[in-house]
């Protein structure tokens, strides 16, 4: 051999040994990552290194199949935040930070610092997950950081999609935007946490599809948990961890779930190394009956049923030519209406994805006979679910509205038990023939009553176009009567360009009259859990009540069966459709979000103490304020409302009405309602409008609703968290420490404990001092049916906080 032939072969040794020597799964913090440069998993599975999607330009750190001909990548560092050129830098800083910066020496993507490790060091498992550990700490499992926990659209083997409860980490999956754009998309997969936690798609807010409750050894309906000779599955549902897991029976396999932002859809790819393609394993929602609430409320889909949705037994369609149609979204409702004083029977519905559960009560420790007693006890449960071991199911359910998103599976499934009116109608006793007829009797006189009060001493007004001016107005408070002819005028015959909303009552809609003027016109629709009472009630209540933070009644219509409320106009509409909508809320700085709050607590003092009558409102919440050209609030929605007279304060009931999140304890519980009720309802008002947050929906690991999230922070004296982050810039931040010490005040368990508004009217003005606040009305220790009021000195426990609301739809 020549001396060339000799050093071209050492040359090529040397550079095949320098490439071996490059593919290393590691670095240090002395060495960093380039873009051109990558590291490979010991297995040689996974490579991290810089690329550019699709058509773009763009350059992203990512981690892909290295075993895979065809570049597929399951994780993305800088998704929202891209480099434009070929200088991006990957390196491990002493803060055991990761660090990724361009070549103007800008961070682009970092993590967060860790504390106490001495030597840390970066590697790439053979899973694909990107660790930095102590490289001097001898637990080769314990990771100071790592890319599983942050998941981009990807879940692979040993990731948990879910929470880690004990730092509030939630991992959830986010489609890209495209094939070029791999920056979080609309559709994202993620465990929810309700009474029971469940896998959920949803697009932007809405949800999509979900897998089923997490009440059982398997999901109620998803097709991930049956066997098969492929996966193994794990669901986690502890006080520290709540996540969903898979891996693979056979490692030679390489299979992995995505969100797909093109196709809408959860899918799980499995490679063909004989095809060198990957194959679509399987993809939710996997049929038409997978879209969420498809069939409306108690409705049922049943893929090989045409069509596909039915009412549940028991049930008609809520409109008859919508469903006709093919359209279901407005559900089904009963065909005889549940009454509290009759005897209810339980109808068995077997095999099916349970309904949703945003507004069920759990318990996990009773037996089926208690889950039963427990739903008859409380007349505004409608459904149970109990724990028959047989189908591995954990505890009791209990439902208080529409039951949603009801499949019928064909394999598997869990029983639900719907309540019913007794069946034997026909031995009906004559006391109740009796109250058939009275209920009748004062039905018609309703009617009249009604229509007296609106016509009242109408005198010209109906002569005179329909409507006239306060002046002259008798001290009965007697209302103009509307003729409907010019209703339909300014309304435009209640076209749907002039729709304001929709409440419990019926539609709203905007109106004009001829003199200009502009209206709230609010019909009382055919369909409402309301009727002659709260329509009877609204007028009469609201006539009596003169005051500026109270909604002005105008006059009433009823002609030809249409019963219609006449208001003067709130051109910025109801509170919440600012302080829960993210593009109007930064409109309302503190200074207004206070004023806002003073004018309500006025208008609640009015209606306890300073009107002729004393009126306890029953269903103050943030949709019933509206507001003004100025943003000055009023008090509106009476038809639930209650009268007293002299000393009297509440009374009991047994037809429970409201909404749930704002609803007092006594009142949720056992129909107790009293001004003190209002000023429960009054106080969830007040801390949501300091943080912008529902108490309904509020989401954290940690807490249920919002109230338990305001004391969590005030107990542990960080109570300024809770504030709102666009009010930084208009903060009083005493005046805000204030609002948040009377909220919590006012949502006390125990209804003696809670301040007067009165008291609330000086404490706001700083006339008063503010006592410690005491364990409030989401710590009780209770279930639906039991006796035991509640006291300020039980022993707090976190309640499942459900609401019960009247069995009528409002």
């Amino acid at each position: 051999m020549n001396t060339n032939m000799f050093i071209f072969s050492l040359i090529h040794v040397l550079c095949s040994l320098l490439k071996i020597l490059a593919l290393t799964d590691n670095i240090v913090t002395s060495q960093s990552l380039n873009d051109g440069e990558t590291l490979v998993s010991e297995g040689g599975s996974f490579e991290l290194g810089f690329f550019s999607p699709g058509n773009s330009k763009k350059r992203y750190l990512g981690i892909w199949y290295k075993n895979v001909p065809i570049r597929t990548v399951v994780w993305v560092a800088n998704r929202q935040n891209p480099i434009k050129d070929l200088s991006g830098t990957l390196m491990i800083n002493i803060t055991s930070s990761l660090v990724l910066s361009s070549g103007n020496n800008s961070d682009v993507w970092s993590t967060k610092p860790s504390k106490g490790a001495q030597d840390p060091i970066l590697q790439l498992l053979d899973s694909g997950n990107l660790v930095v550990r102590d490289n001097l700490d001898g637990q080769m499992d314990v990771y100071l950081w790592q890319s599983f926990d942050y998941p981009s659209d990807t879940l692979l083997p040993g990731m948990k999609l879910g929470w880690d409860l004990r730092t509030g980490l939630n991992r959830k999956l986010s489609s890209w935007k495209n094939s070029d754009d791999p920056s979080p998309g609309l559709l994202s997969d993620r465990v929810e946490l309700a009474e029971y936690p469940q896998v959920v798609l949803r697009k932007g807010s809405e949800k999509f599809c979900r897998t089923g409750l997490w009440n059982s050894l398997q999901f109620s309906g998803s097709p991930e948990l049956r066997l098969n000779p492929v996966f193994e599955f794990k669901v986690e549902f502890n006080q520290e961890e709540v996540y969903y897991m898979y891996q693979l029976k056979n490692k030679s396999v390489i299979s992995r779930l995505v969100v797909n932002e093109t196709t809408s859809t959860g899918q799980r790819y499995t490679w063909v190394e004989a095809d060198q393609s990957w194959k679509l394993y399987y993809e939710i929602p996997r049929d038409y009956c997978d879209n969420y609430d498809l069939c409306g409320g108690n409705g049922i889909c049943s893929i090989n049923h045409l069509p596909v949705c039915r009412c549940l037994k028991g049930f008609k369609p809520k409109s008859a030519q919508s469903w006709n149609s093919m359209d279901w979204s407005l559900g089904c409702i009963r065909n005889e209406t549940l009454d509290c004083h009759r005897k209810h029977d339980f109808i068995k519905f077997s095999g099916l994805k349970l309904p949703d559960t945003p507004d069920a009560w759990v318990n996990t420790s009773i037996s089926p006979k208690e889950c039963r007693e427990n739903c008859l006890k409380n007349c505004s449960c409608i459904a149970y679910a109990n724990s028959d071991i047989s189908q591995g199911v954990r505890g009791c359910i209990l439902w208080f509205n529409n039951l949603v998103d009801i499949r019928e599976l064909s394999d598997g499934g869990q029983d639900l038990y719907i309540r019913m009116p007794a069946s034997n109608r026909a031995n009906r006793s004559p006391v109740t023939i009796i109250v058939v007829i009275v209920a009748t009797i004062t039905g018609l006189c309703g009617v009249l009553v009604s229509y007296y009060i609106c016509k009242g001493k109408m005198k010209s007004e109906a002569e005179t176009g329909g409507h006239n001016t306060d002046a002259g107005r008798e001290e009965d408070m007697d209302l103009p009567l509307f003729n409907l002819a010019t209703i339909f005028l300014a309304t435009q015959n209640f076209s749907v360009n002039m729709k304001l909303g929709e409440g419990g009552f019926g539609p709203v809609y905007k109106g004009t009259l001829e003199d200009g003027k502009n209206i709230a016109v609010k019909t009382l629709s055919k369909d409402s859990g309301q009727g002659l009472n709260e329509f009877t009630n609204e007028v009469k209540l609201i006539a009596k009540l003169q005051l500026r933070n109270l909604v002005k009644l105008l006059g009433c219509c009823i002609e030809d069966e249409e019963k219609i409320l006449i208001y003067e106009y709130m051109p910025n509409g109801s509170l919440d459709s600012f302080i829960f909508d993210q593009t109007r809320l930064y409109q309302i700085d503190w200074s207004k979000r206070f004023n806002i709050i003073c004018g309500v607590a006025r208008g609640l003092l009015y209606l306890h103490q300073d009107s002729r009558l004393r009126i306890i409102h029953r269903d103050l919440k943030t949709s019933n304020v509206l507001l003004d050209e100025e943003l000055n609030p009023k008090i509106s929605d009476f038809g639930m409302a209650r009268i007293f007279e002299g000393n009297e304060s509440g009374e009991t009931t047994k037809r429970i009405v409201g909404t749930y999140g704002y609803m007092a304890p006594e009142y949720a519980y056992y129909g107790l309602f009293s001004i003190k009720s209002d000023v429960f309802s009054f106080g969830i008002l007040i801390l949501e409008v300091i943080s912008g947050k529902k108490n309904r929906g509020f989401n954290h690991p940690q807490n249920q609703n919002l109230i338990g999230y305001a004391w969590r922070l005030w107990t542990e004296g960080r109570p300024l968290e809770l504030i709102d982050p666009l009010l930084e810039d208009s903060a009083n931040r005493p005046e805000m420490l204030r609002c948040i010490h009377i909220g919590l005040l006012c949502v006390q368990q125990s209804p003696e404990d809670r301040p007067t508004m009165s008291s609330v009217i000086l404490m706001l003005n700083g006339g008063s001092p503010l006592s410690q606040p005491k364990h409030p009305g989401f710590l009780i220790d209770m279930i639906p049916g039991e006796t035991r009021p509640p006291s300020s000195n039980d022993e707090p426990s976190l309640v499942k906080y459900s609401s019960i609301t009247v069995l009528e739809a409002r």
